[in-house]
């Protein structure tokens, strides 16, 4: 199995630089950076230059974006055209400076006010109406097209609070769309986070051939908390058995891109080199 081994930006957001985290992931053995469509301070173009730079210099042979995506879940039809605009006019813009792959995506957060964010199943598509299911489909109809015109593919990340929370919802949401350049980044400790989750064979086959993307990481879940009682930890530890994650992967013939998450606290750099180890070690021994 051939899997590019991909670093998440958030591994390396406590102050380095663009040309840092690329000569950092080079030298830990990454194989490219799922960086942010936009960067704090930065205006478009300088960002891709800069990037293209220091792609160029660390030899990092994979660029990859993610969050935010278009928010469509704006009510107002104006706005989301603007939100659609804005990011065709990205990815041409990205295009020209490097060879896309696979995006990473969302629709926008959809949220109900009167309950906590941690509150997952009180929001997303758990509240989603006949209207933001079409904004989505239809936004991403047209990006959909923009992508495979560019021949890159885009990949809704599983995740809570928005239309694409589960691997139903994000399922459905694809079949919608329709294209062939739209898929699934399954983003199972995600999943988790949710009461009575899918097991991870079974969200791995409900993806199916849509499955163009993975997001690794892991957390503890605290017992006797009902929300926000969950700690992320190193891919090696919490509850999700990722050397199985792996196993099943392998068997159902995944050849994509594995990206490698540190949404924790901590000396996050440390935790890259111990996370590409850990990996590193069970994809040779699977």
């Amino acid at each position: 199995m051939e899997n590019k081994i991909i670093m998440h930006v958030n591994y390396m957001e406590q102050g380095q630089s663009i040309e840092e985290i690329c000569e950092k992931a080079v030298k830990l053995g990454y194989d490219g950076v799922e960086f942010r469509r936009k960067m704090k301070n930065m205006d478009e173009e300088e960002y891709l230059e800069k990037l293209a730079k220091a792609v160029e210099k660390s030899k990092l042979e994979y660029v990859l974006f993610g969050a935010p995506g278009p928010n469509l879940m704006i009510p107002e039809k104006d706005k989301r055209e603007r939100e659609i605009e804005e990011a065709v006019n990205f990815y041409r813009n990205a295009s020209r400076y490097f060879n896309l792959t696979i995006c990473n995506t969302m629709t926008g957060v959809l949220v109900n006010p009167s309950f906590s964010y941690f509150e997952f199943d009180k929001h997303g598509s758990n509240i989603a109406k006949e209207e933001h299911w079409e904004w989505a489909v239809s936004g991403f109809k047209i990006l959909g097209d923009v992508a495979e015109e560019l021949n890159f593919k885009f990949a809704f990340e599983t995740h809570m609070c928005y239309l694409h929370d589960t691997v139903e919802s994000t399922k459905k949401l694809v079949d919608l769309i329709d294209k062939k350049s739209v898929g699934i980044n399954l983003d199972y400790a995600n999943i988790v986070c949710f009461k009575n989750p899918v097991s991870l064979m079974d969200a791995i086959e409900m993806c199916g051939e849509k499955l163009y993307y993975i997001h690794l990481k892991n957390l503890f879940k605290i017992e006797g908390i009902e929300y926000k009682n969950y700690i992320n930890c190193s891919l090696a530890d919490g509850i999700i058995n990722n050397r199985e994650f792996l196993k099943i992967l392998k068997i159902k013939n995944y050849t994509g891109f594995l990206c490698l998450e540190a949404p924790r606290s901590g000396d996050r750099e440390h935790f890259a080199k111990e996370d590409i180890d850990y990996i590193k070690q069970v994809l040779s021994e699977i």
